[in-house]
């Protein structure tokens, strides 16, 4: 294109909706009205300014070497993204495509500019939008924790201890009387006290583990195992030498409640007969493999979204971490957690 616009092009060029430039020695040889107007300037205005008093100060020197790679053919073409500088001293964000050319016998750049500005301001308010709901999901999940292991605690000892001292009731009414029909009533009794007192401890222990809090991560895994090998008739294997991890309350319940619903994802997807749960440490970081044999991983997302493995995902990245699902050694699946052991400072 000939910067003069003395060509069948020109009114095209002129009436273009995207900015369009031609630089040479570091000055503007030509600008049209809409990259001029993007600066706030007209073209005549523009026609003659270095290129240094159209960008942003922070990014002076990035764009003038830009500049420099074209005209030497280091890099005939580039496209990148710089900040330009309106006239009232505002951020203007471009993307600009510039390709080398011949002007009057001498290297120059001719290049399209399209304001982003827009767009990246769309960009920056969704960005902070996914970490307020971030944050929100982080405090809606310490809300519910500490919910949990409130109504866990008044169901232990309050609910728990009526119940408990029921059955002892019932048991000095047995001793009491040697009346058979009253014996069998009072055994019955005692049965299913013992039954609710169970649930409620299966209850309880659902809702916040003693052992989380009282015998650390290794042992709540453990424990979780176990449970869900009863329930499931699936064969668990917990693999963790050597760990001795001491995790913050919080960053601990974090790493149970996702190896709890990844458990959960198995039971109900994966038709798998055995699961390994690998607890290792190291560099300051913990990881956490659970293994399966199952159908692999369509199985991870039977309806092609699975709600789970985005609430775990986000349960990791609340404290830094990462969640991915490879394919298992075994045929299955493989779901893996790295995660600091501490908060960044």
């Amino acid at each position: 294109m000939n910067p003069n616009l003395d060509i069948p092009f020109r009114g095209i060029v002129e009436q273009s909706l995207a900015g369009m430039y031609v630089i040479q020695d570091e000055v503007f040889q030509y600008v049209n009205a809409t990259f001029a107007a993007m600066l706030g300037y007209t073209p005549e205005e523009m026609t003659g300014m270095h290129l240094r008093h159209a960008v942003y100060p922070e990014m002076q020197a990035e764009t003038i070497a830009n500049f420099h790679r074209r005209v030497s053919g280091e890099v005939p073409s580039i496209r990148y993204t710089t900040i330009g500088w309106h006239r009232n001293r505002e951020p203007v964000y471009l993307e600009v495509h510039g390709s080398s050319v011949i002007y009057r016998g001498r290297p120059a750049v001719v290049g399209v500019g399209v304001n982003i500005t827009e767009q990246r301001r769309q960009q920056n308010e969704l960005a902070q939008s996914r970490e307020r709901l971030r944050e929100l999901a982080a405090y809606i999940n310490t809300a519910r924790e500490e919910q949990r292991a409130r109504i866990a605690r008044e169901l232990h000892d309050v609910l728990g201890g009526m119940l408990t001292s029921i059955k002892l009731d019932i048991q000095r009414i047995s001793r009491r009387s040697d009346d058979a029909g009253i014996k069998a009533i009072v055994g019955d009794l005692l049965q299913l006290t013992q039954e609710s007192i169970d649930t409620v401890r299966s209850i309880s222990e659902d809702l916040r583990p003693g052992g989380l809090d009282h015998l650390g991560l290794r042992s709540a895994l453990e424990a979780e195992l176990q449970r869900f090998s009863a329930r499931t008739e699936i064969a668990c294997e917990l693999v963790a030498e050597g760990f001795e991890a001491q995790l913050s309350p919080a960053r601990a319940t974090a790493v149970y409640r996702i190896c709890q619903e990844a458990l959960t994802n198995i039971a109900r997807h994966a038709d798998a007969s055995r699961v390994v749960l690998r607890l290792g440490s190291g560099g300051g970081r913990l990881a956490v493999d659970i293994e399966d044999n199952g159908r692999g991983l369509a199985s991870l997302t039977p309806t092609g979204k699975s709600i789970g493995l985005v609430s775990m995902a986000e349960r990791a990245r609340e404290f830094g971490g990462s969640l991915s699902v490879q394919p298992g050694a075994a045929g299955g699946a493989c779901l893996c957690l790295d995660l600091p052991l501490e908060d960044a400072p």
